[in-house]
């Protein structure tokens, strides 16, 4: 039996990532240019692996154009896991790539809320409000729902058109294989997932053949192999080959993977200081021993500690107090209630500084709706 697992619908036991290369067939990520070191998810190796990074690299270094392509899913509140994703999106923006950002609200009606004006709600002021206070800016961002791709008639029809071409060049066994058990709905929004990663490198859109990169956790990976091995089939187009990149897991409050369906796993960017500290006490997992005696000599465990995790997943920029914070802590130093009392001091910061931020970025909100 395997130790742990990895697909787009379940994350169980504790992932080995050295394995999940391996057994994805993804190249190790390092030996990045500075540009990329800067962000810590990046510097610290939250950002693990990829598969053909080299062109986007070569985009970075030359100053040519490539795209950023994500998709976000409407449902539930935005938290620190869909974070790193946004944090990712602002990089490359600020790299200089074309940012495609994908509401799959025609996904999320298939298969999981009917409610088509609460899907829209929840992308605008969940994520898109949030993506902004974070730092997104209108410029070279093209922001779209599936069920309504653009004003511009040829754009929206060549988008359509090529999810419907695509599906010439699928096998029922691909289907199957990433899918499971297979149901029209699904297979739609597959297509239709597969044309939003695609379709930038469209004359409509683009203008020609370009290096695009989809930055995803490794659960999402069969996704970004359906869609490169179905793009390289269809002769009707030229396309370069999709990049990506995986980023590891943020564990949950109570340890294990973030749930968005489980709202005492996360912390919500638009939660007040007092709720995420009642939360941080209450829930965040802890690496500290059974007594205090058995920490000041075994000391603790940060590897599995949630609140040294957030801090090392961005709440603590500074690598060099990160360190400190670890030395300590595996020690026997410092203690559990310590370390949550640090991360709650830098949530509560981060929190009422974001709440300000949400708020200015309310009237942003229609210069990315043209």
């Amino acid at each position: 039996m395997a130790e742990f697992e990895v697909n787009p619908w379940e994350v169980k036991g504790s992932v080995d990532y050295n394995k999940l290369i391996e057994e994805f067939g993804l190249k190790e990520l390092k030996g990045l240019p500075d540009e990329f070191n800067e962000n810590a998810l990046f510097r610290r190796g939250i950002v693990f692996a990829h598969r053909d990074f080299e062109r986007i690299i070569k985009s970075v270094k030359e100053k040519k154009p490539f795209v950023m392509m994500t998709g976000l899913m409407p449902s539930g509140k935005f938290h620190f896991g869909h974070k790193m994703v946004a944090e990712q999106i602002i990089l490359y923006q600020k790299l200089g790539a074309k940012v495609y950002i994908a509401v799959a609200d025609t996904e999320a009606y298939n298969s999981r809320n009917t409610d088509v004006k609460e899907l829209k709600k929840i992308a605008l002021e969940e994520y898109l409000l949030n993506y902004i206070a974070l730092g997104l800016k209108p410029e070279k961002c093209d922001f779209y729902f599936q069920s309504e791709r653009s004003k511009d008639g040829k754009k929206s029809n060549a988008y359509y058109s090529l999810a419907n071409m695509l599906a010439r060049h699928a096998t029922f066994n691909e289907f199957k294989a990433v899918y499971g058990e297979i149901t029209p709905g699904k297979m739609s929004s597959s297509l239709l997932q597969a044309s939003d990663m695609l379709h930038p490198q469209l004359k409509e859109f683009e203008g020609k053949p370009l290096p695009v990169v989809i930055p995803v956790g490794a659960d999402q990976d069969p996704h970004i192999r359906l869609a490169r091995d179905i793009s390289q089939r269809i002769n009707a187009f030229e396309f370069m080959q999709l990049s990506s990149t995986y980023h590891k897991f943020m564990p949950g409050l109570k340890g294990g993977k973030m749930s968005s369906s489980d709202e005492t796993s996360f912390i919500a960017l638009s939660e007040t200081s007092k709720e995420a500290e009642k939360k941080i006490k209450k829930y965040a997992f802890s690496g500290g021993r059974a007594t205090i005696e058995e920490h000041r000599e075994k000391g603790g465990i940060p590897e599995i500690d949630v609140s040294y995790q957030m801090l090392l997943y961005g709440m603590e920029p500074d690598d060099k107090k990160l360190q400190k914070i670890y030395d300590e802590y595996k020690s026997g130093k410092m203690l559990s209630g310590e370390l949550k009392q640090i991360l709650i001091e830098k949530m509560n910061a981060f929190l009422e500084k974001h709440s300000e931020k949400r708020e200015k970025a309310k009237n942003k909100l229609n210069e990315f709706l043209k």
